[in-house]
Parts: C-alpha cells; structure tokens; sequence
C-alpha cells in the first residue's frame, strides 16, 4: 500500500463519486479507477460497491476510512515536523563541551543561537576533551567543543579561538615573585594541583613539558580535581601552582587571589567538533556557524 493509494481511496470514499475525486487531486478519473481496483485486488477486499454508475462505500470500506485518515493524518504530521526542522523552527540538538569552553567560551554562543531559533531544544553536557570526543564519535552528541588537541580519525576538528594558558600560584608562592621559570624548575621546585587525566588544559601543558624535554611523570603532583574552579580555590590556598585557562582565571587574576608566573606556554585551540560521516543537521550546522563567527570575532 502506498500513501498515494490512501490519498486516492479517502478523497473517493469521502466524495463517493470517481469523477469529483479525480479532480480533486489532480488525476484522471482512470488514474483513480486503477488505483482503487488495484488496492482491492491486492487485498481481496471490496471497499466500494458498484451501483449503477454510482459507487458507495462498501462496510469494510467505511470501518477502512477512519485508519486511512488517521494514517494520512500522522503522514502529514510527520512531514510537517520534518518541514519544521529543516526551517529550524523544531528540534533538538545534543552539545557536548569541555569545562572550559563550556563554562567560559560557549554559553554567549548558545543563548545567541537561542535568540535566534527558539524552537530548537538545546541540551548540554559538560566533560573532558577525551569524554567529549568520544561522545561524538558514538552519536551521543550531535556536536562538540574541546579545548586542546584530540587524535581522532572518524571526527572532524575546526579550530574556533585561541586560549591562553598560564602557570599560576597563590601569592605567597615563590613563584609569584616575577622570576623567569625554566622547564627543569617546573619539575623540581613546586608541588601541583592539577586537572584530571583527559582534560584538554592538563594535555596541552604536558605536551609543553615534553617539547622542553621533561617527562611530565617528574612533575609533584599532589592532588587532581575535576574543576577549574575547584585547582584555582586549592591553588590560592595552598603552597601549589597549577596550570589554568587564562579566559577561567582572568578575575581571580585580577583581583591578586592569583598570580601568573613567569613561564610562557603556547595558547591551546577552542575547536568544534562532528563526526565525518554521520549526517549533520541543519540545526547543528547552523551552531557550527554561529561559534565559528564568535571566534572570527572573538
């Protein structure tokens, strides 16, 4: 049975008349002809009777007409919620975001995307970099933001905006005093507070320490937190340094409950993230767009 079948039998039971059908829909009063015999013959049921030169609605034919129309009903349904989706006008949408991009970076861009499409349902959850990717990559997210690097095949990666990464201490630290840090004094001369194993800052520095040629194993690292908020409270707090987003630590920077040290390390990358081969709706697309525009500005 097909949808053009059930069109064609509504419009003729709800007319009981070939002819008027036929111009109703736009075909020929054959055309219609041949439609109903042949859903009659393939189900070896008489929807109509023929009386004359009229036709009625058989018994099976009226108990049929209720279905076909709550079928065509949920068709068009369908099809609207389709037209509506790709109108951006309905939907949903699966973010996934590292902290940093997600608490700092990111929520301007939704709230403009809100503004502008408030029929898409935006949910957003809040990982690492390692969770994130692997969110996409299993269709869990439709779209995903990092901070860092990420070595996975099947995802495609786009560089957003730029994020400073700074070495910081509580200002009693020895380090807050202003002097030039060299690679072997980050290993040897401080205890740290660190984010966990699979988070893009934690990634980026170790990268750093290996270019300089210090295994990031000889760093003392005394504790491991799942939060920037949480490694800059223990940071100010204790004799530790740690390394943080420059974009998460800017007020408490600014206000000397932290101090940046004197050691430069490489920006890291803000990047968007969608698998290569899955199809991208327009509703993430169009996100995509978005946050691309806010790092061509931003």
């Amino acid at each position: 049975m097909t949808f053009e079948q059930l069109s064609i039998f509504v419009a003729v039971a709800e007319r009981e008349h070939l002819t008027q059908a036929a111009a109703a829909i736009g075909l020929t009063p054959s055309a219609v002809s041949s439609a109903i015999k042949n859903l009659e013959g393939f189900y070896q049921v008489e929807l109509f009777h023929r009386v004359g030169r009229r036709i009625e609605l058989s018994a099976e034919g009226r108990a049929f007409l209720a279905e076909a129309k709550a079928t065509l009903s949920r068709v068009r349904a369908a099809e609207l919620m389709l037209s509506e989706m790709g109108g951006l006008t309905r939907g949903a949408l699966s973010v996934h975001a590292s902290q940093t991009v997600a608490s700092y970076w990111l929520p301007p861009v939704l709230m403009r995307f809100h503004a502008a499409y408030p029929g898409i349902a935006l949910s957003l959850t809040i990982g690492n970099t390692r969770s994130v990717a692997g969110a996409v990559k299993d269709g869990l997210a439709d779209i995903g933001f990092i901070e860092g690097e990420i070595d996975e095949p099947a995802l495609s990666i786009k560089k957003l905006a730029d994020d400073a990464l700074l070495v910081v201490a509580g200002p009693e630290h020895p380090w807050s005093d202003g002097r030039r840090l060299s690679p072997a004094d980050l290993a040897e001369a401080s205890d740290w507070v660190m984010r966990e194993p699979g988070s893009g800052t934690r990634s980026a520095f170790e990268a750093t320490l290996r270019h300089h040629g210090v295994d990031p194993a000889a760093l003392k690292v005394v504790l491991e937190l799942p939060s920037n908020e949480a490694v800059m409270s223990a940071t100010r707090s204790g004799p530790c340094a740690a390394v943080v987003s420059g974009i998460a630590a800017a007020t408490q920077l600014a206000e000397g409950l932290l101090i940046a040290s004197n050691f430069h390390l490489p920006a890291r990358a803000f990047s968007v993230l969608r698998h290569k081969e899955r199809h991208q709706s327009k509703a993430a697309a169009m996100l995509e767009k978005f946050s691309r525009d806010a790092g061509a500005v931003g």
